[in-house]
């Protein structure tokens, strides 16, 4: 199955979403969360990545994570809830004002099946008081999203990006293997996964023409994913192919967000002030820009 295949197939069974005027969306991907090793990436910036959810939990966005979230390949999901379970709780409160969507990409592919989404997300054990709590019961997953506005025919497709990528998305169980078996201990020595477009220019390049490819091969329909961490924001006269970056970034993380029908590519990072404290804060990388110029 070629990537043009498994993108089609993608984009037809994509989960539609509005967008218009008053939608408020944070675009976040590859979070990665782990168990608190020394191969944990998202260990460092899990602060920053509380406090921005926290913000926009609180400004009424709507949360859709574009896939890896959970280190799966890595990690079984019962420590990567014990470290990381603060965050947890924050995605709950999103789950619970149903404004929470998740799309599966290949770390965290276990998700494509409902019944591991089931076990994993619907309670959790609290030792405090010895009892299963709920979390997130029949939390939304998808292989991807449409945002749609009913008015103008205009749409923003959302994948993981990993469609794009034969061998993360065929043998995906083989990567993983090769992830948590030889990678990880390997990683910690500082030694990179050559298979992961996020650490490998060659395969970050490929996926990208693939992508690039299926956006000339369709009317230059609007595309956002992650997947290879690093952060695209096209002008409206270029090709109009998105990309989240990530939160394993070395000291910071970078989404999208999509307000007053605006997109804005943004990071969320430590500054240090004049009296010596840190704070953290958000940057614009890029826009905004008026959806509507991407037409």
């Amino acid at each position: 199955m070629s990537a043009n295949t498994r993108i089609n197939r993608a984009f037809k069974h994509a989960k539609k979403l509005p967008l218009n005027d008053n939608s408020k969306y944070i675009l976040f991907s590859d979070c990665h969360r782990g168990d608190n090793s020394f191969a944990d990436d998202f260990a460092r910036n899990r602060s920053i990545f509380n406090y921005a959810l926290s913000q926009y939990l609180n400004d009424d966005f709507t949360y859709i994570e574009l896939g890896d979230g959970d280190e799966l390949w890595e990690n079984k999901f019962d420590t990567v809830f014990q470290e990381n379970k603060d965050v947890f709780m924050l995605l709950k409160k999103f789950h619970d004002a149903n404004r929470l969507h998740f799309i599966w990409g290949n770390h965290d592919m276990d998700y494509k099946n409902p019944k591991n989404v089931s076990k994993n997300l619907s309670s959790y054990y609290e030792e405090a008081i010895g009892e299963h709590l709920e979390l997130m019961p029949n939390a939304s997953f998808s292989e991807s999203i449409i945002l749609e506005n009913n008015n103008n025919g205009q749409a923003l497709f959302l994948m993981h990006g990993h469609q794009a990528d034969w061998f993360n998305y065929r043998f995906w169980k083989l990567s993983r293997f090769l992830v948590r078996f030889l990678w990880k201990p390997l990683q910690i020595l500082g030694i990179k996964d050559p298979t992961s477009p996020a650490q490998n220019f060659r395969e970050l390049i490929k996926v990208e023409r693939h992508i690039e490819k299926w956006i000339n091969n369709n009317s230059n329909q609007t595309v956002v994913t992650g997947h290879t961490h690093r952060p695209r924001f096209p002008q409206p006269n270029e090709m109009p192919y998105f990309n989240s970056g990530s939160c394993v970034h070395p000291r910071c993380i970078t989404g999208l967000e999509i307000e007053n029908y605006e997109i804005t590519l943004i990071k969320w990072h430590f500054t240090t002030l004049e009296n010596g404290t840190m704070k953290i804060v958000k940057s614009i990388l890029e826009g905004p820009k008026n959806i509507e110029e991407y037409r």
